[in-house]
């Protein structure tokens, strides 16, 4: 499934192509994704041009004078960009749900071969949409530091990594991501979220930055079928130190590293180095 930086990869990659244009078309080729396609949207879009592009947790949100386009790339989806003077669009494929047309020949293309993403209208301001409303703060922004973690884990008895993927807490740091920060903050996954400390919390914080800049650096992960606006795969996946690497020493002291299933996701860590 597409995680933050591979979202904020996309995004990156679509709005210097769509940034100030104006919608001529809208083609809805299959509207039954996990939420239908919202009726009427090639009649919403057109005409309208697009105002700024922005990243709330895993949604892609392109604003408009009148409202917003949310999209979600569920399990499977990805944005194109084709140009009128760079790579030309071909013709849509059977998982190429949707492509919106712009005045100036771009088209931004939807692919999803499992249908479990989404493209909704919403007339008002992004913060009162009901996927958005209950939303914790961005790890990449002001709002999420040392003090408001504490303040968030030291009240609860679950696993620190299942309150690290709660997107009430903090969003967008999935399985990947959390695996990863914990083993660079030197916490076991496993650790009741009450039990860390206001340093460690300092740590953890500064390990979540670093790994999501890193990975979107990196243009984000290669799973399943996830490729940027240009349609090339992620590569953060070279660099992973405990995902996905059971049994395979640990980068740091050579051990094995360990595979454990908390909230029915593979957790990865090092039980020397994290504790």
């Amino acid at each position: 499934m597409p995680e933050l930086p591979e979202v904020e990869t996309t995004l990156r990659g679509i709005a210097p192509h769509i940034n100030g244009q104006t919608v001529a078309s809208v083609a809805v080729r299959q509207p039954k994704l996990r939420f239908p396609v919202t009726p009427g949207l090639a009649e919403i879009l057109s005409g309208q041009t697009v105002q700024s592009c922005t990243r709330r947790a895993k949604y892609l949100l392109i604003h408009f004078p009148t409202g917003l386009l949310l999209v979600h790339l569920g399990m499977s989806g990805s944005l194109r960009i084709f140009t009128a003077n760079g790579t030309q669009a071909a013709e849509a494929g059977k998982h190429d749900h949707l492509d919106i047309v712009f005045a100036n020949g771009t088209v931004l293309r939807y692919h999803d071969p499992r249908r479990f993403g989404m493209m909704l209208w919403f007339a008002g301001a992004a913060e009162h949409h009901p996927l958005l409303a209950a939303l914790g703060p961005e790890p990449l922004g002001d709002a999420f530091d040392a003090a408001y973690l504490y303040g968030r884990l030291r009240t609860q008895k679950r696993a620190v990594k299942l309150s690290l993927m709660d997107n009430a807490v903090v969003v967008g740091v999935g399985n990947i991501y959390a695996n990863e920060s914990l083993f660079k903050a030197g916490i076991s996954p496993k650790r009741p979220a009450c039990k860390v400390s206001r340093k460690e919390c300092a740590k953890l914080a500064e390990a979540i930055r670093s790994v999501l800049q890193r990975a979107i650096a990196a243009g984000g992960s290669t799973l399943r079928d996830f490729v940027d606006s240009e349609g090339k795969s992620g590569y953060f996946q070279q660099e992973y130190t405990v995902y996905g690497r059971h049994n395979q020493p640990c980068p740091q002291c050579g051990r094995l590293i360990l595979k454990e299933t908390l909230g029915q996701r593979g957790t990865f860590y090092c039980g020397h180095c994290q504790k």
